[in-house]
């Protein structure tokens, strides 16, 4: 990263004046919001394994895979356009929780000694107890490492006696969030949790307990299942299955005094690359969006206004919206941003979906470069974008060239020197 890199980035950034003048520092000390809640609200954010956007009900997939979600959104803050960086599940908990994109392309910095210590947001949230949750095994992926990162973190991890596994990841989801649950209805103080969900993922046939007798699959023909983005009967079941144990979790969730007072944050780790032409443009298949297009919804139906918004936004942004909901001052070190900031300017997403190419997302167009060749390319991201003349294009263009390029260089520099205050 060089510094015209770092002043383009901090040039982007809400709260940028009040950062330290060097240009190599992201620094920023971020004073409540006028609209930021005082009573408290505790913080449950559930990083939902495979949640790719075009399958769900939310993108308008005719095969309503996820009603109760769809109802959700239509009652919180519901994000449409959200990226992640990378597709990984390693990947995806460590840009959360640092607010880094992993740029490190051909390992992952969950398991590089010299990049796993990180400064996390988490630990700006005064009086709050931090618990995090996983159906099996936190080693896996280094997630341990990563998590280490937060001060006195209480794990809700491993074999559970009474709780049989399902699978090679462990319990099952319905399980761990109704274990969620009672731990939260014990809490006397405010919380954050951090609850990461693993049953959506092969083996499909395989992701739920044979308890879950409510649960009906359904059947679906092949052909209808590819039209519309799904592989096989088992993997759409196991689709509806994630949808069922979010309505499990805050059907039991509502009857308990935590409910009213706590924001509900909800962000897919990665999608998965599929056929999204009944619901998106082509850019969405061709260019294998459908890796990184994922949910972000924040609800909280006695706290927050509904709103759906349309703008591109990146998953490293989750933990700064948060922290500008709770009224309290954070420090931020790195790239995400406050989405509810009023003064928020530029609508991008860093992504990168091949060990090669690096791009970004904004509004209007899907920019990559090939970071061997430097080999181009600017595609539409709807039709309106197709209406730009040669010279908007070109002004784009650059545009993003410029962002990308300092992106990537500067969050590979951030990676090694974000490390813990």
């Amino acid at each position: 990263m060089n510094g015209r890199q770092g002043m383009l980035i901090r040039s982007w950034q809400s709260g940028c004046s009040s950062a330290t003048r060097n240009s190599f520092s992201f620094r920023r000390e971020i004073s409540p919001r006028s609209s930021s809640l005082e009573s408290k609200p505790n913080i449950v954010l559930v990083q939902c394994e495979s949640y790719s956007m075009y399958k769900s009900s939310m993108s308008g997939n005719p095969l309503n895979a996820t009603p109760y979600f769809d109802s959700l959104s239509r009652q919180g803050i519901f994000f449409e356009r959200c990226f992640t960086p990378h597709f990984s599940t390693a990947r995806a908990l460590f840009a959360i929780l640092s607010g880094i994109p992993d740029a490190q392309l051909f390992k992952f910095s969950s398991r590089n000694p010299e990049a796993v210590k990180q400064h996390t947001i988490i630990d700006n949230f005064a009086d709050y107890s931090k618990h995090y949750f996983l159906g099996g095994d936190p080693e896996f992926g280094n997630f341990q490492g990563v998590l280490n990162n937060i001060n006195d973190l209480q794990m809700h991890t491993g074999k559970r006696t009474g709780t049989p596994d399902v699978n090679v990841w462990g319990i099952s989801d319905k399980a761990l969030f109704l274990e969620a649950n009672e731990v939260f209805r014990k809490q006397s103080s405010p919380f954050f949790a951090y609850i990461q969900t693993s049953g959506n993922h092969r083996p499909f046939d395989k992701t739920m307990a044979s308890t879950d007798t409510d649960f009906i699959r359904v059947s679906v023909e092949t052909e209808t299942l590819k039209k519309y983005g799904f592989e096989s009967v088992d993997e759409f079941n196991a689709f509806r299955y994630f949808d069922y144990c979010v309505q499990q979790f805050l059907a039991a969730a509502q009857k308990e005094s935590y409910f009213s007072n706590t924001i509900f944050v909800f962000v897919g780790d990665h999608g998965v690359a599929g056929n999204a032409e009944a619901v998106y443009p082509p850019v969405w298949t061709e260019q294998r969006l459908t890796d990184e297009h994922v949910p972000l919804l924040f609800y909280a139906p006695q706290l927050l206004t509904a709103q759906r918004r349309n703008e591109v936004v990146s998953q490293i942004d989750v933990l700064p919206t948060i922290a500008g909901m709770l009224h309290q001052s954070y420090v931020n070190t790195t790239l995400g941003r406050d989405l509810l900031d009023p003064v928020k300017k530029y609508n991008f997403a860093f992504i990168t979906n091949t060990a090669d190419v690096v791009g970004m997302v904004s509004d209007d167009f899907y920019y990559t470069r090939n970071i061997n060749s430097s080999e181009e390319q600017l595609t539409p991201m709807h039709r309106g974008a197709s209406r730009y003349n040669k010279q908007q294009e070109d002004s784009a263009k650059k545009k993003l060239s410029e962002f990308t390029g300092a992106f990537f260089e500067t969050a590979k520099y951030l990676i090694m020197k974000n490390e813990k205050e």
